[in-house]
């Protein structure tokens, strides 16, 4: 065997998400970060497009994240639809975080890969993002407010219109114990063909 396979079953078992509120004020270095990002590239990407993008937000660009995301939610959700308590979420999370990276598809220009495959190896380096983080005792929590896809997104990211914002990753240590979790079955979710 190449790998202690034990170990890998063990940290892939215990990927949560742990959210910006259970961040603790300590703040992860950018080397980490680093290490995370290049772990992410190492996803599968079908005819090697690497469609991954990575805007890493940090220090004061935490603030700028947290005032885009406020004024957005406003500017495009109807005035009677608007939420407080999901835009003061929106606004705080950055705010708790030492980290945030929003993921984004960066689109082939022949587009020769389908758009859903794209979007499937981003998704596959986001989760070698969050192993990376559990192995370093990292929180991680994906998130995907719809305002991610809009236009105003793309600009704020400097994307191309064909280009996706896949969602907002939040990096923090922990300050709760590890949670706890659960899967059902194979069986449930399996089926074998033999014949």
């Amino acid at each position: 065997m190449r790998f202690n396979l034990s170990e890998i079953n063990e940290l892939i078992k215990s990927r949560r998400t742990i959210y910006p509120e259970q961040f603790s004020e300590r703040k992860v270095h950018k080397e980490q970060i680093e290490l995370i990002l290049n772990n992410a590239q190492w996803a599968p990407t079908h005819g090697n497009t690497q469609p991954w993008r990575f805007s890493v937000f940090t220090e004061q660009g935490l603030q700028k994240l947290s005032t885009f995301l406020g004024d957005t939610y406003l500017k495009l959700t109807k005035k009677e639809d608007q939420n407080d308590a999901k835009l003061a979420k929106l606004i705080r999370r950055p705010l708790l975080s030492s980290v945030v990276v929003a993921v984004s598809m960066k689109r082939q220009p022949e587009e020769k890969i389908s758009e859903l495959e794209e979007i499937e190896a981003v998704a596959c380096a986001v989760q070698n993002m969050h192993l990376s983080c559990t192995a370093y005792g990292l929180g991680g929590f994906w998130s995907t407010p719809k305002l991610i896809y809009s236009e105003d997104m793309n600009e704020f990211l400097g994307l191309d219109r064909k280009d996706k914002c896949l969602g907002l990753f939040y990096i923090g240590y922990p300050s709760i114990e590890w949670p706890l979790a659960h899967r059902k079955p194979l069986e449930y979710n399996t089926k074998w063909i033999n014949e």
